[in-house]
């Protein structure tokens, strides 16, 4: 059986695939080529590398594994003709993404980026009012496996904590959740708005003007899912005006943002390259998932890790 992989892990880590699965052949390798790519029975990539095309020559293929979460430019309908299984890397993210949340909301409150800019002037300026998280009120759209850890951590900061979700049900430490249906509700309430939604048909362009205009002046958005959750004309005239106090955010629809751009230059922005999933642990990680995945799908098993549905694309 082989397996070709676009994601070229470590020496460390190919070695342990090998002894692992000692019968399978491993191919890693930038790109397709149609030879290995027609012989392949299981695909590993990080999904923006897929076409109709390359699904149309792998005559074999009958799993792909995704080394990420988004997957937004995956070819699902020529995927799901053929009935090609797809999982996913859905939940590693989870620890740095929280841990970067934290960290921004922490320098957002402790002036940080003015401390270091003092630091560079040789000012000592002791009357710099900073924050603290504790008391304030974090809201989490999207509470998956990211969101959820996001929350844990706030709670261990003290923070009070709501969330949407598409279903509403309860999800361990959220204290108040809403359905994505009364995002509007649960807006004016939260000091720090955290969104950490995929790019869906359903999500995109989501928060429109009348969220912004719901939310405390005072309030931070800070966007670690995806950039075409707001157009970005209605992010700069909602902070123009005052509608809320800073945005952090790590990604942008198109991706890299283009020099020039406003953000760039905007004080209440802080502009981050989309690293906020980024860890050295991401890799060991993803191929911990697909080891487990793999022993499935060597027993002809069902119980795999982070199915996804291919109609809906998550």
């Amino acid at each position: 059986m082989l397996i070709l992989s676009t994601v070229i892990p470590n020496e460390g880590i190919q070695t342990e695939m090998m002894k692992a699965f000692p019968d399978l052949n491993f191919i890693y390798q930038k790109g397709w080529t149609d030879g290995p790519l027609r012989e392949a029975e299981i695909l590993i990539t990080y999904g923006e590398d897929l076409t109709e095309e390359i699904i149309g020559k792998a005559a074999n293929l009958k799993w792909i594994m995704v080394m990420s979460a988004g997957m937004e430019l995956m070819p699902f309908k020529a995927i799901e003709e053929r009935g090609i299984m797809v999982t996913n890397a859905r939940g590693i993210h989870k620890i740095p993404m929280a841990e970067y949340t934290i960290g921004m909301l922490l320098q957002y409150e402790k002036k940080l980026k003015l401390l270091m800019e003092n630091e560079k002037e040789e000012l000592w300026d002791r009357k710099i009012e900073v924050g603290e998280l504790n008391g304030k009120t974090m809201l989490v759209i999207g509470v998956g496996a990211i969101g959820g850890e996001v929350a844990r951590l706030g709670k261990a900061f003290g923070m009070k904590t709501t969330g949407v979700n598409r279903s509403g049900k309860p999800v361990e430490s959220i204290d108040h959740l809403y359905d994505l249906d009364h995002l509007r509700v649960a807006i004016p309430g939260a000091d720090y708005i955290v969104s950490v939604l995929p790019s869906t048909d359903e999500t995109k362009g989501l928060l429109q003007k009348e969220h912004f205009k719901a939310m405390k002046e005072s309030a931070v958005l800070v966007n670690i899912g995806r950039g075409d959750l707001i157009k970005d004309e209605v992010l700069i005239e909602a902070l123009d005006s005052g509608e809320l106090s800073h945005a952090i955010l790590d990604v942008f629809d198109p991706e890299p943002l283009g020099k020039g751009h406003p953000f760039w230059r905007m004080e209440n922005v802080t502009v981050t390259p989309h690293l906020s999933s980024k860890s050295g642990e991401y890799l060991p990680r993803t191929f911990a998932i697909f080891e487990k995945n793999m022993r499935e799908y060597l027993r002809a098993g069902k119980d795999f890790t982070n199915v996804i549905d291919l109609s809906r694309g998550y």
